[in-house]
Order: structure tokens, then C-alpha cells, then sequence
């Protein structure tokens, strides 16, 4: 059996901007990938703590340093320029892997710099 776990999240990153005649995708500074193990084209589901928009999407690299966290074509209808979002990865894991399994969490702060990077949450996680 195999399982669909979390692999990787972006926790509370601000959207610096929506770019709605760009093909589609998020663009992420490619340091702040690099911290969680996501890559480019990558699927991605974006949640939007402003407005509880869900959506999924892939990956393209931004400016390393940057802080970009760009919604860009049809998704860049479901989010504004300062909203608070969550982006996660996923992977298939087998079943004889899950125990070993550690996905790597950014804790952003209001400048899309990490303050943070842990590998499990804690269950009452208050932010």
C-alpha cells in the first residue's frame, strides 16, 4: 500500500503578487525552496488563509533572496497581494517507509523570510 503524506509546506508566506496574464503557476524564491525540498514544476496545493481559497498549481523558481510568492494566471483570481498562504507538497510513500518519513516545514515571517524550519508539527500549533 502506498500513502500520500505531506512532503514539504510554506507556512504563513505573504503573496508579494498576482500576476493574471501569466500563464499559470506560483513563483517561490528558489532559496526558500531549496529550505523545504520542493523543485520547479512541482504540484503544489496553495490554501489562502484570507478567504479559504484551495487550489493546486505548480511550481516555477523565483529570485533567490527575493521573498516572491507570485500567484500567477487563473490562480491569481483567488488571491491578493498581502494574503496569507500555505504552500504543500506531497509524495507517495510506501507503506514500510511512512515511519521514517520527515517532511520539512518553513514557519514564515511577514517579510517571506524562514523564522523556522521543523519536521513535525506539534499537534495545538498556534501561529
Amino acid at each position: 500500500m502506498f500513502r500520500t503524506l505531506m512532503n514539504a509546506k510554506i507556512h504563513r508566506a505573504r503573496v508579494t503578487e498576482a500576476n493574471l496574464n501569466y500563464v499559470g503557476s506560483i513563483t517561490i524564491d528558489a532559496d526558500i525552496l531549496d529550505a523545504v525540498g520542493m523543485v520547479a514544476n512541482e504540484k503544489v496545493q496553495v490554501v489562502n488563509n484570507n478567504n479559504g481559497a484551495r487550489f493546486e498549481t505548480y511550481i516555477i523558481p523565483g529570485e533567490r533572496g527575493s521573498g516572491v510568492f507570485c500567484l500567477n494566471g487563473a490562480a491569481a483570481r483567488l488571491v491578493q497581494k498581502g494574503d496569507v498562504i500555505i504552500v504543500i507538497s506531497y509524495a507517495i510513500v510506501p507503506e514500510d517507509k511512512i515511519a521514517q518519513h520527515r517532511p520539512k516545514i518553513a514557519i514564515m515571517d511577514e517579510n517571506n523570510r524562514i523564522q523556522q524550519l521543523i519536521v513535525e508539527e506539534p499537534a495545538h500549533t498556534v501561529l
